[in-house]
């Protein structure tokens, strides 16, 4: 039961944080969805 869990983990994080998506420009999605809050949360730059 221990190693089917860890393998489980292992996978989902392999799926969260490894895995490269090519619709969103070849990043894992954890990495899609820190870019995307960082550009909610950065101040609008005047031209």
């Amino acid at each position: 039961m221990e190693a089917v869990e860890f393998a489980t983990l292992e996978w989902v994080d392999w799926y969260n944080n490894r895995r490269l998506l090519e619709p969103i420009g070849n990043m894992p999605p954890a990495e899609a969805e820190a870019r995307y809050y960082a550009q909610i949360e950065a101040p609008a730059l005047a031209a």
